[in-house]
């Protein structure tokens, strides 16, 4: 399975170039504009690198990734940027930056820092499956089969049901899922949490006959 990258480049012939020899490397590239739409992919899918501009539109890139860090979204990211001072690459470090890059630059170069990245932080060891009852979660492909079909099911709505899986016919409470799934403790954040678990309860049990999670009022949830 090939490594996923985002590419957030405000300059259109710059993402394009990028995008081009990142494919041609073998990763599976997304690239972006701007910032507005980043934040849901990265919660929704499984991404293994960031490559940041910081001169963006409406936001500066370390800005950007300092409130993804707040927000408990810990992707590595590489920064590319004309900010070239001293205190502008520590800036971009201090602000959740793994590696940093300033242009022009060298695309190889900026390959084997990318390789490099992916090294050390991506889990290469096979993890394997972990099942309950007809639900099968493949830990590698991160991929869900309920009684032998695949099931589609975002990022969140994996960790989820993994985290459940995990505490299974232990109730769980919206603070606990929060900071562990969410990695968010705010409780405004409660509806999320009940919205989240009716849209996935909605895909591993459409017809509503197996009850796999169930809601003990007051309290929180429970997989049984």
């Amino acid at each position: 399975m090939s490594h996923k990258i985002v590419i957030v480049e405000d300059e259109e012939d710059l993402l394009d170039l990028l995008e081009y020899n990142l494919s041609k490397e073998g990763f599976d590239v997304v690239g972006f504009l701007n910032t507005k739409t980043v934040e849901t992919l990265l919660e929704e899918e499984e991404i293994d690198l960031i490559i940041m501009d910081r001169n963006l539109p409406g936001v500066e890139g370390s800005e950007y990734i300092q409130s993804l860090r707040d927000n408990g979204i810990q992707t590595p990211v590489i920064y590319l940027s004309a900010k070239d001072s001293d205190s502008e690459v520590e800036e971009g470090f201090l602000r959740g930056g793994d590696d940093y890059m300033t242009k022009p630059f060298n695309m190889k170069e900026l390959i084997l820092r990318i390789k490099s990245i992916l090294r050390r932080t991506v889990k290469s060891t096979s993890q394997g499956s972990i099942r309950h009852k007809d639900l099968l979660l493949d830990m590698d492909a991160r991929t869900l089969m309920v009684d032998e079909m695949v099931v589609e099911i975002t990022k969140l709505e994996f960790d989820l049901l993994y985290e459940f899986i995990l505490n299974k016919n232990t109730i769980l409470d919206r603070d606990y899922l929060l900071q562990n799934v969410w990695k968010n403790s705010e409780q405004n954040q409660y509806k999320t949490v009940n919205v989240a678990i009716t849209r996935l309860k909605d895909k591993i049990d459409p017809q509503k006959t197996k009850n796999y999670i169930q809601t003990i009022r007051g309290i929180g949830y429970k997989l049984s």
